[in-house]
């Protein structure tokens, strides 16, 4: 068998002394990223959906118009058409304040505390799962990628 196929791969063995509490602890502070992740990506969805909808107020306002009612077009424009969403807010704003009050810090410590407390090695958990449950000679199982071709 390869080498690429038995055993963990030295980026996700864990460091000398570092002991299993730390590894899921990590672990759990990965998978909060992870859904933070995911938040952010929800975030920019309503940023690009609610941007899509405002720029679809310029079709209904123009076609209010040629359909001869321009004072529903007028309200439209005034009221709607380019409002804040939140306060002073249009959507970008909200992507950016949760980027720089929020999320750029959780990724930061995230980075800092896996390069303190296990040299950087990213998935430690979940790299021990996979070798736990892997079946050892399984052509489906191998431990690690194989070696990429040049």
């Amino acid at each position: 068998m390869n080498d690429h196929q038995d055993g963990l791969d030295p980026r996700h063995r864990r460091p000398p002394g570092v002991d299993d509490i730390t590894v899921e602890a990590l672990g759990s502070l990965s998978k909060a990223l992870e859904t933070v992740e995911r938040a952010r990506g929800h975030l920019y969805s309503f940023h690009q959906l609610t941007g899509g909808a405002d720029l679809e107020l310029d079709r209904a306002v123009r076609m209010l118009r040629e359909a001869g009612h321009p004072e529903w077009a007028d309200k439209i424009e005034a009221e709607i058409l380019g409002r804040n969403v939140l306060p002073g807010y249009w959507t970008f704003q909200i992507v950016e304040a949760y980027n720089d009050t929020y999320y750029r810090p959780f990724q930061e410590l995230e980075r800092s505390a896996v390069a303190e407390l296990v040299q950087g090695r990213d998935h430690l958990y979940e790299a021990e799962m996979k070798e736990a449950r892997r079946t050892p000679g399984h052509p489906d199982h191998t431990a690690c990628p194989p070696p990429m071709e040049t």
